[in-house]
């Protein structure tokens, strides 16, 4: 694939001049001594013992011995890329908060994408909390919105964040399973933490395994403040919708896609954007005035708690496209240090104890993992200027310049100064603090089963389905009758219905629980009605010799037209010729491709129809069909689909007349037909 042109990006810019290209360079030590022979250690003659004095050997064995930075404890497998975001008008009258004035401006991004409970080579379709973690390079400094692809979370104080995971985490008598819920740690600290029960109906969600970054909605999660010039507060909520749509894979999918291609969502962000194409995000906001924040029947510093649609709408009010990728994973992707603490005039906290504790728990990690002078860094540095008496440390390698390292001072007439507040000093937001000193949970947040049963409400049939399916699955997977039996009482609380589904395809009596008596729906909560889109959707399309090559044409020129990607397969990776002396070069082999990569496949026709009949061709044809997606085929090969027993079945399109293009445009964009058996 032909590698565009990078997009200007001020961001971008500077990390390059801390990049090199070592193409036609001699080879050297990190001291710049010119290497003459890096294939052998110095030895005591040929065969003799290698000799200690090998400086060139040591400093290359030493450096790779710490090569690998310990990952992270939680969000290890991630992947990112560059952007800008730009807000649609001027938000002057919540925040002044500079990147949010002006339409014209570009503000350089940096999204990361991960999955919270795998180690590092885990695969990136398992059933998981996807973080979307997103750093700008604003003028004020640096603003990290650190969340997730779901709105709520599994705790309310973040006390009990290192439990959470723990339980998460494979068990430590037998490091089993690897990134996966299904294991009876887990399922006993949700059976246990009964604030746990609204984010449990989110993970066992289509939501936990999304088709692709680009799909995925983003969530701050927490509630935050903005601030305007005037010192006026509102509390907000951040959301980041996807203008590809909102859509999934299904279960049976992502579990073998876990195999055939476990990079399945960083190769198709890679691709896009190599591609010249863009991912794009519009930036909502929920906004509450301080004098509403107790007008609610949930607590809004909540997180185990969303704000519903309906009752406080989202405002759409600024674009993020995503559209350079990294040069080096690990000195971009890896080493970025994102931090919900870091924030510019006209952004505050609130008192949500879950972000109280990642205030602290984000800086240690950091310190650790990174290292003290980790914010120096190319991908952590802001694009503004920083200067501050913060002096040495590991890695230190900006060569501060006089002798005055401390404030308040008369040497340097008290440089760096302290900057007015008028001038865009950051001042904390003054909020008013009564109390005694506590332990304990509010009682405003104690009610943990009226949203979950909100969601469920909510839910189309198939989207319930999947949920009872992935509850079963879990549990089934859980070996303590015990912890099968309280978790079944749990989702009772919920849905009797669903409990009682769930019991019988583990084995265990219906809830002895009472559902939650929440009647209400929001309809944004369903991915039912998603936008309909085919950019960037990719088409599969099967040739065998001699295929129709006039008609192939046709319809591979319209997909590419509408902005479809596609791909050619075939038994072998040698050129199929078609007809009218048109041939095409297959991009996989039947043993190198799968049906699971594409959203659709489309079978043109050949001079021997009957090779579609066996082998992988009909198993092509047969996987797209039970994980609901489109197909379309060549009019020659209508009797393999009746062999199949899906002619006619709901997105199963035959080419035999002049609507077949847009029928088949229409039903790329749909995606998913769930309502085959």
């Amino acid at each position: 694939m032909e590698r565009r042109p990078k997009r200007p990006n001020r961001k971008a810019e500077q990390v390059e001049q801390y990049s090199r290209n070592n193409y036609n360079k001699p080879l050297t030590t990190n001291q710049g001594i010119n290497i003459a022979n890096d294939e052998n250690t110095l030895k005591a003659g040929e065969r003799g013992p290698s000799l200690l004095e090998d400086f060139m050997m040591r400093e290359k064995l030493s450096h790779f011995d710490r090569e690998r930075i310990p990952e992270r404890v939680v969000h290890a497998r991630g992947y990112g890329a560059y952007g800008t975001f730009r807000v649609y008008e001027s938000q002057k009258a919540l925040t002044k908060a500079h990147f949010l004035q002006d339409p014209s401006l570009e503000t350089p991004v940096f999204l990361r994408f991960s999955e919270v409970a795998g180690s590092k080579g885990a695969a990136e379709t398992v059933r998981d909390v996807r973080g979307f973690a997103l750093k700008f390079y604003t003028e004020e400094g640096n603003f990290d919105l650190v969340g997730n692809n779901i709105p709520v979370f599994f705790i309310q104080d973040g006390v009990k964040f290192p439990d959470l995971i723990h339980a998460v985490k494979p068990e430590p008598n037998n490091e089993i399973p690897q990134a996966s819920t299904a294991h009876d740690n887990f399922w006993d600290f949700i059976a246990n933490n009964e604030e746990s029960a609204h984010m449990m109906m989110w993970i066992m969600s289509d939501r936990t395994i999304p088709r692709s970054f680009r799909t995925m909605e983003g969530f701050g999660v927490h509630t935050f403040r903005l601030v305007n010039e005037a010192g006026k507060a509102h509390f907000v909520k951040f959301h980041w919708k996807p203008k590809a749509g909102l859509h999934s894979l299904v279960w049976d999918e992502s579990q073998k896609l876990s195999g055939v291609d476990p990079d399945f969502h960083r190769r198709d962000l890679w691709n896009v954007i190599e591609a010249g194409g863009e991912a794009i995000w519009e930036l909502g906001i929920q906004v509450i005035e301080e004098k509403d924040e107790f007008s609610f029947d949930f607590d809004i510093l909540d997180s185990t708690k969303l704000w519903p649609e309906e009752e406080i709408p989202v405002r759409i009010i600024g674009e993020m496209r995503l559209n350079r990728n990294v040069e080096n994973v690990f000195a971009e992707t890896e080493q970025v240090a994102l931090h919900p603490g870091n924030i510019v005039p006209g952004i505050d906290f609130t008192d949500d104890p879950l972000l109280q504790t990642r205030l602290f728990s984000y800086t240690d990690t950091q310190l650790y993992r990174v290292g003290t002078n980790h914010q120096d860094l190319p991908i952590n540095r802001p694009i503004c200027p920083f200067h501050n008496n913060q002096r040495d440390g590991a890695m230190r390698y900006i060569v501060d310049k006089g002798k005055v390292n401390y404030h308040k001072n008369s040497l340097w007439n008290n440089t760096p100064y302290e900057v007015d507040p008028n001038k865009g000093g950051f001042v904390t937001y003054p909020e008013k603090v009564k109390g005694v000193k506590i332990r304990k949970t509010a009682q405003s947040f104690l009610n943990h089963y009226s949203q979950a049963r909100l969601f469920w409400n909510s839910m189309s049939s198939w989207e319930r389905d999947h949920i009872a399916n992935a509850f079963s699955f879990e549990l089934g997977k859980v070996m303590s009758k015990s912890v099968r039996k309280q978790m079944i009482n749990q989702i009772g609380r919920v849905s009797t219905e669903l409990a009682t589904v769930v019991a019988n395809q583990i084995g265990v009596n219906p809830p002895t629980t009472t559902e939650s008596k929440e009647r209400r729906i929001s309809p944004a909560l369903s991915m039912a009605n998603q936008p309909e889109s085919v950019q960037w959707l990719k088409v599969g399309v099967l040739l065998t010799e001699g295929f129709d090559g006039p008609e192939t044409k046709r319809v591979v020129d319209r997909l590419k037209s509408e902005g479809v990607q596609v791909e050619y397969l075939s038994e072998k990776q040698a050129k199929v010729d078609g007809t009218n002396q048109i041939s095409f070069i297959p991009d996989a082999s039947f043993l190198t491709g799968s049906p699971l990569l594409y959203d659709s496949i489309y079978v043109a026709g050949g001079k021997n129809p009957d090779a579609y009949s066996v082998g992988q061709m009909e198993y092509f044809i047969r996987e797209q069909f039970v994980h609901y997606k489109p197909i379309g085929v060549a009019k020659n090969v209508e009797p393999i689909l009746m062999k199949l027993g899906i002619v006619g079945k709901e997105g199963v399109l035959v080419n035999q007349n002049e609507d077949f293009l847009q029928n088949y445009l229409t039903a790329l964009g749909k995606q998913r037909f769930f309502a085959r058996t």
